[in-house]
């Protein structure tokens, strides 16, 4: 299929994009998902200056590479969270303020918002972009936080009311953000997650419910973080046909270990031995792409196959080459013409 390969640049965020720029072409990949922080895309920047724009689409094409998507995680999560002291490492800059988390949680919100209009502005610059290509909705993808993942255990105990009013704070804050969206035609991917408002199909219907069904509102579908909670990933996709947006291609391995730590963890670093489950390059862990893509074909999805590469197992650049050379491997054109069995019908 003419899926787009592409790499997103969350994990490379340590090298400057002129110098990931040409790695990731030699690597393979056709584009970048741009990470909103590091040097990779500044969404203030691209709303204000035309120059700024301009400059980061030359050093894309001149290195042979396109970009079908913008990611804003880390800021996105200091949106519903409860924020805390970790949180001042992850977000933009100018959106923590010290000592107070309201404030922070409202600056994210904006950052979020000015992505939807980044990420229109940079799309539609792209130089050779057509007026239908133009027409069609940009993606951003990102983490909301949540306001309620600390009582993913119901202990103390629990109720519905006291975790609604989580998927509530959810809504009152996204929902200005989806309209911001809708008014420049971007679609908002989650990647579903532990610690988002939505973690598996259950916390996201009831999220798409919260926003009241909202259009904007989507999925930056990732396996990787379905599988080792037991969550058929398969499913997922054809439950959410119309709402994925973007695809991540990540892997990951579970029931590993040594039976010390279980799912949530035990507090123990990724990559220790005795961990339940742990992340994996592309084709090596537990997830069964060629069901995915299938899926995917069903679903009639023809955006881009990004790769997020996490394996602090393997060397990074040895593991983005094999990954991009696996990605290419399980796609597969759908059958768009006749039945494959057509051919054995009587013609008299």
């Amino acid at each position: 299929m003419s899926r787009p390969v592409t790499i997103f640049t969350g994990q490379w965020a340590d090298l400057p994009l002129a110098q990931l720029a040409p790695k990731v072409k030699s690597f393979g990949y056709d584009g970048l998902e741009l990470a909103c922080w590091g040097d990779h895309f500044d969404v203030y920047a691209a709303v204000e200056s035309d120059k700024y724009i301009k400059e980061k689409w030359e050093l894309l094409l001149d290195n042979g590479l396109d970009s079908y998507a913008i990611s804003n995680h880390l800021t996105g999560q200091a949106i519903c969270d409860l924020v805390d002291e970790r949180h001042k490492s992850i977000v933009a800059p100018g959106v923590w303020v010290e000592g107070d988390p309201e404030k922070t949680r409202q600056n994210a919100a904006a950052h979020m918002a000015t992505a939807a209009k980044a990420a229109r502005k940079f799309f539609d610059a792209r130089p050779g972009r057509t007026d239908a290509e133009k027409a069609k909705p940009v993606r951003v993808n990102g983490f909301t936080g949540s306001s309620i993942w600390h009582s993913i255990y119901a202990f103390p105990p629990t109720d519905q009311a006291y975790w609604q009013r989580g998927f509530d704070d959810f809504a009152k804050r996204f929902l200005p953000i989806l309209e911001v969206f809708e008014s420049v035609n971007a679609n908002f991917g989650l990647e579903v997650h532990p610690t988002e408002i939505a973690f598996d199909i259950a916390s996201a219907k009831r999220a798409i419910e919260a926003v009241k069904g909202h259009k904007r509102f989507g999925f930056n579908y990732d396996p990787s973080h379905l599988g080792y909670q037991g969550v058929d990933y398969v499913k997922f996709i054809r439950e959410f046909a119309d709402r994925i947006y973007h695809v991540h291609i990540k892997d990951a391995w579970w029931g590993r270990g040594d039976g010390t730590a279980g799912v949530f963890g035990g507090h123990t670093d990724f990559c220790d031995a005795r961990r339940y489950w742990d992340f994996r390059s592309p084709g090596r862990g537990d997830v069964i792409f060629e069901d995915i893509i299938v899926a995917l074909n069903d679903i009639k999805y023809d955006g881009p196959l990004s790769v997020e590469w996490e394996d602090g197992r393997m060397n990074r650049e040895f593991g983005a080459t094999e990954a991009a050379a696996f990605v290419r491997q399980i796609d597969f054109e759908p059958n768009a013409t006749t039945a494959f069995d057509a051919a054995f019908a009587r013609k008299d």
